[in-house]
């Protein structure tokens, strides 16, 4: 690590810490030729692999990019698509790949866009799972209904938990 001050080579780790998220370590130096500290900030590159095989780094903008077009004309707002991204790219990293297949970007979009709007969480789906007819769109509007009807009946009949004998 260069000293960002006089541009020598020789730095000193003085303390090491882990983000409160976990993705990055904060490290304080000092530099050994002029004496100025400084810190740096090291984050693990999560990069996708690509059908055709290339490798880029994750993009949480790209990603929230192909929501935005399945959100237009729903009351879907900003906020609500960046603090999507931050799920699924905290998603992915909890994943500790350092290489996620490009399949894995979009399974990580499906389930908070599902909890975010039905409808985008429909036309993001059609797209990502290539629906070729209006029975695939059957299908998946079914198992959305399923859902929430086993949602509704486990809210109103709450499973107590069995008193323990001990």
């Amino acid at each position: 690590m260069h000293c960002p001050f006089c541009r020598h080579s020789d730095t000193k780790v003085l303390d090491s810490r882990v983000a409160e998220d976990g993705g990055q370590i904060r490290r304080r130096r000092v530099c050994q030729e002029c004496g100025k500290r400084f810190t740096t900030v090291e984050q693990m590159q999560l990069m996708v692999a690509k059908r055709s095989g290339a490798a880029e780094p994750f993009s949480r903008d790209k990603a929230v990019h192909g929501v935005r077009k399945a959100c237009k004309g729903r009351p879907v707002t900003e906020d609500q698509l960046a603090c999507l991204g931050q799920e699924v790219e905290q998603a992915l990293r909890s994943q500790g790949l350092a290489e996620v297949p490009s399949h894995e970007v979009g399974l990580a979009i499906l389930a908070p866009l599902r909890e975010l709007d039905e409808v985008a969480y429909l036309r993001f789906a059609s797209v990502y799972r290539a629906f070729g007819s209006a029975d695939d769109f059957e299908r998946e509007i079914q198992m959305l209904r399923t859902e929430r009807e086993v949602q509704d009946f486990e809210a109103e009949h709450p499973v107590e938990a069995p008193v323990g004998t001990d």
